[in-house]
């Protein structure tokens, strides 16, 4: 049911945000599957990611909820496109940053998939990159499957910021020097310039 990959519960978690996000730009999506037109047929909501990874090449463009209902096909192609390429492991991505990072994406009203920079990290790969930069906190919600850095050509770090940080929802840090925009769905604060 899902267009697959192609190659080329935290307290501080406001679920009304996120949703108050997503009805705010309400439209009903065009899936990417074949045999999706009939269960869309008067969807009253869908939600949609759509990604492409430079480090893999891979792009992943999938409704993964409607109507109140995960696609749990949908969110096993969405956890093996997040994984930590470095070491080729995938986890349970947490819904909740999927549902802050569609949303944010909604509301910057763009066609334009996500580059994914960093999704699931797991401890070696964390541990590495803790090493090299002093950015790279002990205990990143990327190795709880809780976060991702996300870039955008046609919307600056910015509007990207203040997107996702609109849906009131998680962690949403602004690393303009960088050009990416960290979302989770921990604990709702803001950090970066």
């Amino acid at each position: 049911m899902t267009s697959g990959i192609s190659k080329a519960k935290s307290t501080a978690f406001t679920r009304r945000g996120v949703l108050a996000a997503f009805a705010a730009t309400a439209t009903v999506a065009a899936p990417s599957f074949s045999k999706a037109a009939g269960i869309l047929r008067g969807a009253g909501d869908v939600r949609k990611i759509r990604m492409h990874s430079g480090r893999t090449g891979e792009s992943i463009d999938t409704v993964y909820w409607i109507e109140g209902e995960y696609i749990r096909e949908a969110l096993t192609d969405i956890n093996y496109f997040m994984r930590d390429w470095r070491r080729d492991e995938a986890t349970n991505m947490d819904t909740r940053t999927i549902d802050i990072m569609a949303a944010a994406h909604n509301l910057l009203d763009v066609n334009e998939p996500y580059l994914m920079l960093s999704g699931y990290r797991s401890p070696a790969t964390n541990a590495m990159l803790r090493s090299r930069s002093r950015g790279v906190a002990r205990n990143s919600l990327h190795m709880q499957g809780k976060a991702a850095d996300l870039r955008l050509s046609n919307r600056s770090v910015g509007q990207m910021f203040n997107a996702a940080k609109a849906c009131a929802a998680g962690g949403v840090g602004r690393y303009s020097s960088s050009n990416f925009v960290h979302m989770d769905c921990g604990q709702v604060r803001t950090w970066g310039r």
